[in-house]
């Protein structure tokens, strides 16, 4: 049994409209930001929540359209960006595998530090984005923005959380205080040998639900899921939640699959991925109280099962107001 009755767990559920745009951040030189929305088909009369989602190294805007559309349909904006520099275009039109020709490209970091600052820059632009589409027009409730993204952009979502850049001393910040709360699907690790986690996960600020299983290698450098875990031991931000999920790879939380095969748990894994997600989005920033007991106590336990193991970690009460 779930949070609320009319919530249906469903790999595809719900009916939801499509927009894409871009926008220019003439700061840096006129950077464009392209964006895709998902946003309920319904003429509901409420406004919208909105998730941003960050995508993974060598991936684009229609990346995790599983999720974005199961989200969505429940009453969501959910905006997928794209990074570019660190998007398709670095194995499009290339020989051999995407997978091989990523490996075997090297991110520059001032692509790093574009892709970060193009989501603060994204939100400032929110009011143009909603005014250029009739279907958002007056819908989007900029006091209610959640965070999320995969792998390369679960770092993204990382650092707008509070986590920390740079070595040693030269420790510096980039987090933005108008996200709410934030997923990061395949969390990444980022200190090196010899740092203290504590000093760069510490100091992630708002409450966090990170999502890894014990499959999930990273494609690049083939650490196992083993190394994604001190991000949530360290951050001290209120609410912290870890779901690690029996046999997930790291490609099921983007929903394609590049070299990686099916396996036997997939379609039982991206149920959980879909139904945990809306349920935190509820909880965080519906403030949807029955989603926070489901989530927090034995309803998502129960839900589990032998599927996976979900840990809360409160950290203090989190603050829900805008």
């Amino acid at each position: 049994m779930l949070w609320r009755s009319s919530i249906q767990e469903a790999e595809e559920s719900g009916n939801v409209k499509i927009v894409y745009g871009s926008v220019v951040d003439e700061t840096r030189a006129g950077r464009e930001i392209p964006y895709k929305v998902y946003v309920p088909a319904s003429g509901a009369s409420y406004t919208f929540p909105v998730v941003l989602w960050s995508h993974g190294l060598g991936g684009s805007r229609d990346g995790a359209g599983f999720l974005a559309r199961y989200v969505a349909s429940h009453g969501y904006a959910v905006i997928h960006l794209t990074h570019i520099g660190s998007d398709t275009s670095i194995w499009e039109g290339k020989q051999g595998h995407p997978w091989d020709v990523i490996r075997a490209t090297r991110i520059p970091r001032r692509t790093t530090l574009h892709r970060f600052r193009d989501v603060s820059a994204f939100v400032d632009r929110l009011p143009g984005v909603e005014a250029a589409h009739a279907e958002l027009a007056g819908r989007i409730d900029r006091s209610r923005i959640g965070m999320s993204g995969h792998s390369f952009g679960a770092l993204t979502t990382q650092i707008m959380a509070g986590q920390k850049l740079g070595r040693g001393r030269r420790l510096y910040g980039l987090r933005d205080k108008r996200f709410r709360a934030g997923i990061a699907y395949s969390m990444t690790a980022t200190y090196n040998e010899g740092e203290d986690p504590a000093a760069i996960y510490g100091p992630i600020a708002m409450p966090m639900l990170y999502m890894t299983g014990t499959a999930d290698d990273s494609p690049v450098t083939g650490s196992g899921y083993e190394t994604r875990l001190p991000i949530f031991e360290n951050a001290r931000g209120p609410d912290q939640h870890l779901l690690v999920l029996d046999g997930a790879d790291h490609m099921v939380f983007a929903g394609s699959r590049g070299k990686l095969a099916a396996y036997e748990k997939m379609r039982r894994h991206r149920e959980i991925i879909q139904t945990l997600s809306l349920c935190y989005w509820d909880a965080y920033l519906k403030e949807d109280e029955q989603a926070f007991e489901w989530l927090t106590g034995d309803g998502c336990l129960n839900y589990l099962g032998m599927d996976g193991e979900y840990v809360f970690r409160p950290n203090g009460k989190a603050d829900l107001k805008p």
